[in-house]
């Protein structure tokens, strides 16, 4: 596991720095185990087909957020202050 990996944490707010969501802003919601995806809050959306029970008759689709790699987020603090 890399040095960054184990800077941030769940509730650390970071930056998107590569890929299709570049500059996109958002807390850690998740991390795998092995600390190599996790999921930011508003990035990365996809859909789920969500099966029909008895509570959901009709079933649905539901958008929820997918994980990305930790090497495409920077920490906000380090972003911006590495912008200035």
């Amino acid at each position: 596991m890399a040095k960054a990996s184990k800077e941030i944490k769940c509730g650390a707010e970071v930056v998107v720095i590569a890929g299709a969501h570049k500059g996109k802003r958002g807390k850690v919601l998740q991390r795998s185990k092995d600390g190599s995806r996790i999921v930011v809050e508003g990035v990365a959306m996809g859909k789920k087909h969500q099966r029909a029970t008895q509570d959901n008759p009709e079933g649905s689709i539901v958008e929820r957020e997918r994980a990305i790699d930790f090497s495409n987020v920077m920490l906000a603090q380090r972003f911006d202050a590495r912008s200035k």
